[in-house]
């Protein structure tokens, strides 16, 4: 699905199987939850995505938790055939872990300056708009290590917490992913983590970290990328929010985001 002449589409879902700032004041005439719809649609609003829902009424509604250890989700997920994928496959690829419903690929592939293909990842199964149903983390190994072209871009964006202990295993940065994004991340490529929960966003943080032989944080060579003082990015480096984002900076939430480049390649 080519939207411009740099860059490619393939956003499927795998279904697989900051300086604290205040929060800002909330309307008072609506609540977040009422607005979080709208707030959405003008947000993504140039990229006219109704067409794809004329069944589903106004808005996309889909499951918040599936269990990626259950054994419909225990097969690794075939990879595609990239030439049919992409028109070009040699290009640098992005590639977002926990798509959701895909628009914020959608519209990174319409209006980046970046010359790459874009491959969305999610477990929950929800549109027919050519997504790659997989799980990441039994799945990103094999699709990723198959790719012709450099891997320059991972992107982990509010993942499923899975706030009980005994369900932390379910939570989809586990060691054998990082590895595989660590292993298959070209030089000079970039992890973007993010959460609202700062729970969730410490753990991710402290896997990258523990790769401080592999990755620097951006703000380390990109003075553009500022951090507050606990080292979390002060501003969203992509251009766009992602849908999660939207609705939980409306209830006050706060985001916490780390990005990471590449700077040494172990592996070789």
């Amino acid at each position: 699905m080519a939207w411009t002449a740099t860059a490619t589409l393939c956003c499927r879902l795998v279904r697989l199987p900051s300086a604290r700032r205040p929060p800002p004041p909330r309307a008072p005439v609506r609540c977040a939850a009422a607005q979080s719809p709208d707030a959405v649609d003008r947000e993504y609003a140039d990229l006219n995505l109704r067409p794809l829902y004329p069944n589903r009424g106004h808005h996309l509604r889909i499951r918040q938790h599936v269990n990626p250890l259950s054994s419909s989700f225990s097969e690794p997920t075939e990879p595609p055939e990239w030439k049919e994928v992409f028109e070009d496959p040699l290009l640098p690829l992005m590639v977002d872990i926990g798509c959701g419903s895909g628009r914020f690929l959608i519209w990174l592939a319409k209006n980046s300056g970046e010359k790459r293909n874009y491959l969305g990842l999610e477990i929950r199964q929800k549109l027919n708009i050519y997504f790659l149903f997989a799980n990441a983390t039994v799945s990103f190994e094999r699709i990723v290590s198959s790719y012709p072209g450099p891997l320059s871009l991972v992107s982990i964006l509010c993942p499923d917490p899975h706030f009980k202990k005994r369900h932390h295993k379910r939570r989809v940065l586990q060691p054998p992913l990082v590895d595989s994004i660590v292993k298959n991340l070209s030089l000079g490529g970039r992890v973007l983590i993010q959460s609202d929960v700062l729970e969730v966003a410490a753990d991710m943080r402290e896997r990258f970290d523990g790769y401080s032989r592999v990755f620097e944080h951006v703000d380390g060579v990109d003075k553009a990328l500022q951090c507050d003082n606990e080292g979390w990015l002060l501003d969203n480096p992509m251009g766009i929010r992602t849908e999660r984002e939207i609705h939980a900076e409306l209830e006050g939430a706060t985001i916490y985001r780390r990005m990471y480049q590449k700077t040494r390649d172990v592996y070789h």
